[in-house]
């Protein structure tokens, strides 16, 4: 087992900047392997429709081959009576009659042969789209492994800081979260400064659904926070607003970038209670407005579901779930 790092030796400001960036990657992995692990929910999906519809096609082909065979056996037969054509025109009392039954026999073959090639076709077409889902699952799978990997990798190098952490002193813990206090301060001075963030921590009204929302996101404060946890337990951070949005009857997607990516989007100082906060550049953290500069989050590794300023971290910008403006 690898020694760890030797605390003593850094500076407070290093062991800060070193878990800062260690919690950053665990969790852009994580967010990482959650969008790999939705998009192969879909792709199983969509996989699933599509041998279900080739299913169908299959039993539709049989069931029209046999009422095909079976329209040629009676043609042959001359309608089941087991007398050649011929023989019955010449017996029958009407033989047009004979004879428009047996072209209406023959045109209703030809239109149940159609309808054979038809379904041939639409069987060919199912088995082609079946193949491609299941290839199109295999592919997401093999990339689910690799993200899985990756997401380990990281796991690995964050027992390093949980080491980091266990090897310093009391008084060192306490210089740590004091620094980090003041950093964040100091960058929620500095948002407020550039007019990003009302300073006077007042907010628009929400949305009942917004409301709602945030009332339940609160009430998960002190749970912690777990890989691609979703609840009711423990949460990432993603997983903590996608569920407080869905008690909320909005489903949203379920990792960060999506939600960044496909929510309406609202400026930062027109914030309003339930809006989403997103963060880093590569959209890889979420929060959740509460008012006042505040968010409620599932920080990172280690910690558990609080309240914290907005600024804990680089905002990249806000959406708004149910798209109201303020």
């Amino acid at each position: 087992m690898a020694e760890p790092p030797d605390a003593g030796r850094k500076s407070v400001g290093e062991l800060l900047g070193e878990l800062s960036l260690l919690y950053q990657r665990t969790e852009e992995a994580s967010e990482a392997y959650n969008s790999t692990a939705e998009k192969l929910k879909t792709q199983r999906a969509k996989a699933r429709r599509a041998q279900s519809k080739l299913s169908r096609a299959q039993s539709a082909l049989a069931t029209g081959r046999m009422q095909a065979g079976e329209l040629a056996r009676q043609q042959y037969r001359g309608e089941g009576t087991g007398i050649p054509p011929t023989v019955q025109m010449l017996l029958a009392r009407d033989p047009y009659r004979l004879l428009e039954r047996g072209h209406l026999l023959q045109r209703a073959a030809g239109d149940q042969a159609t309808t054979v090639r038809k379904l041939t076709d639409g069987r060919q077409r199912h088995a082609a789209a079946a193949q491609r889902a299941r290839a199109a699952v295999a592919r997401q799978e093999r990339l689910a492994k690799r993200k899985k990997e990756q997401r380990n990798e990281v796991r690995r190098r964050l027992k390093k800081v949980e080491s980091l952490l266990s090897s310093l002193t009391g008084d060192q813990l306490a210089r740590l979260h004091e620094l980090e206090r003041d950093r964040t301060d100091a960058a929620q001075q500095k948002l407020v400064a550039s007019g990003a963030l009302d300073p006077s921590g007042a907010t628009g009204s929400p949305s009942a659904q917004g409301r709602k929302a945030l009332d339940w996101a609160l009430k998960q404060i002190g749970k912690p926070y777990v890989w691609g946890a979703e609840g009711p337990g423990a949460f990432d951070c993603s997983g903590l607003t996608q569920q407080a949005w869905r008690h909320a009857d909005r489903d949203i997607p379920r990792t960060s970038q999506e939600q960044w990516r496909r929510l309406p989007r609202v400026p930062l100082n027109k914030l309003r209670p339930g809006d989403l906060v997103i963060y880093r550049e590569g959209a890889t953290h979420v929060g959740m407005y509460a008012g006042n500069g505040r968010v409620v989050q599932a920080p990172r590794p280690g910690s558990a579901v609080r309240l914290t300023p907005l600024a804990a971290d680089r905002p990249l910008g806000a959406v708004r779930p149910d798209g109201r403006r303020a």
